[in-house]
């Protein structure tokens, strides 16, 4: 019988995704292991892979179609022996419904097509030979939100798919504005963008469809501001030591490392939490959660929105370990390839605005986590020492708490011990 391939739940939370990219047509043979699809989560752009094999008789929801459920048919395999054409007729009987705004049609004898059950945003192009153009659905999205003519912009991705790279080209020759390509258009094109109803004084704007990442954000940083009653410490660390410490073992790397502050704030924060274990928890209706490991969230940010991936065990990791293991995470963060293993289960989290040049600021707490530790830029200040006026590098490191998990005196008791540390870093390899 067909083998269906339903839309995976990529982590605890996902409800829905976006089907990115079928890496097999119909008619390929799979094997189980074997990668089939992208799929965007809220957080990440994942692989799917196949867990029987067999040849692939249907596709049932094309790529680029955002909003499908968790456990959507969206693919059958036929199995050894079946013929992949009866396999794909029998898949109309449990393919996903039409959108209710759709007209009634008449059920034909034998299904040989399924629409998918949610229609891309922005729809998925058409060339005027009728063929569908086909397009990441970030190079979409950039393309509508600058209103370029994605039949005029040449795909550099596979099989000609048109990538993020090929749109910003575009955008930065000039040559693919829609009015350019379709003048008939051009009014509607130039329209100005409607008020909105809430505020009939406010200027003409473009509105911006919002992807799951940012609806998600929205969501859980709303109900941690609504939810969790923050508290704020802050403390002052002179960074010299700290400074003159990396710049040496940086010379001495050899190329095979090199150190940033934020890898000695994460290797501090996680000894830390070792000598502070109070401040390594988190609230759950049953009780606190008080964790046996120190495992770091730091924030990275990504295109249309921020992703945490994790530093496990960051004060048992040696800072070349760490330097490298972040590079790699951050790197992947950005190309949208973080397995959920590797963004998901932190227990404190870090997030440094100082390559920004903020001084300091206050952070929202990632729930379930209890706090979240916010880092500033390093600036040369007059400080008393002894008596006596002298300059130091000096950094801001602002603690956001969860007061149902972590009391004041704990938290305070945990900035003063990353304090000492920051300010003494050889204390760090003992």
């Amino acid at each position: 019988m067909p083998v269906q391939v339903l839309m995976p739940a990529l982590s605890p939370t996902m409800t829905e995704g976006t089907l990115a990219k079928w890496l097999v047509k119909e008619g390929d043979e799979v094997n189980s292991g074997d990668v089939i699809a992208e799929i965007e989560t809220d957080k990440a752009t994942m692989e799917v892979e196949a867990v029987d094999e067999g040849i692939v008789a249907k596709i049932l929801v094309s790529e680029g179609t955002e909003g499908v459920p968790v456990n959507q048919l969206i693919a059958v395999l036929a199995e050894e022996g079946e013929d992949p054409a009866d396999a794909a007729n029998a898949a109309g009987d449990s393919a996903p419904a039409p959108a209710a705004s759709a007209a009634p049609e008449k059920t034909p004898a034998a299904a040989t097509s399924v629409e998918p059950a949610a229609s891309p945003a922005p729809a998925a192009p058409v060339a005027e030979s009728g063929e569908r153009i086909f397009a990441s659905p970030l190079a979409r999205r950039i393309a509508a939100d600058e209103d370029l003519d994605l039949k005029l912009v040449s795909g550099s991705g596979p099989r000609g798919r048109i990538v993020k790279a090929d749109v910003e080209a575009a955008i930065a020759g000039g040559t693919a504005k829609a009015g350019a390509a379709a003048p008939a258009a051009a009014t509607a094109a130039d329209a100005p963008a409607p008020m909105s109803t809430e505020n009939p004084f406010e200027p003409e704007f473009k509105l911006q469809s919002l992807n799951n990442m940012r609806k998600t954000i929205a969501r859980r940083l709303t109900e941690s501001k609504q939810n969790v009653p923050h508290f704020y410490l802050s403390v002052d660390i002179e960074i010299d030591k700290l400074l003159e410490m990396r710049k040496e073992l940086n010379a001495r790397a050899d190329g095979s490392f090199k150190l940033s502050v934020n890898d000695i704030v994460i290797k501090a924060v996680g000894i830390a939490l070792r000598k502070v274990p109070a401040a390594n928890a988190s609230w759950a209706n049953e009780g606190l959660k008080l964790y046996k490991r120190a495992d770091v969230s730091v924030a990275v940010a990504i295109d249309g929105g921020l992703i945490t991936p994790v530093v496990r065990d960051a004060g048992g990791k040696g800072l070349e370990t760490i330097s490298n293991e972040m590079k790699e995470l951050a790197a992947k963060a950005r190309d949208g390839k973080l397995q959920p293993e590797e963004f998901q289960g932190g227990t404190f989290s870090v997030s440094n605005l100082g390559m920004f040049g903020i001084d300091n600021f206050q952070a929202v707490i990632n729930p379930p986590q209890a706090c979240i530790l916010a880092v500033g830029a390093g600036k040369q200040k007059a400080v008393v020492k002894d008596g006596a006026l002298s300059v130091a590098t000096v950094m801001t490191a602002t603690l956001s708490v969860d007061h149902r998990a972590v009391d004041g005196a704990v938290g305070a008791e945990f900035l003063k011990v990353f304090k000492g540390l920051l300010e003494e870093p050889l204390s760090m390899m003992l």
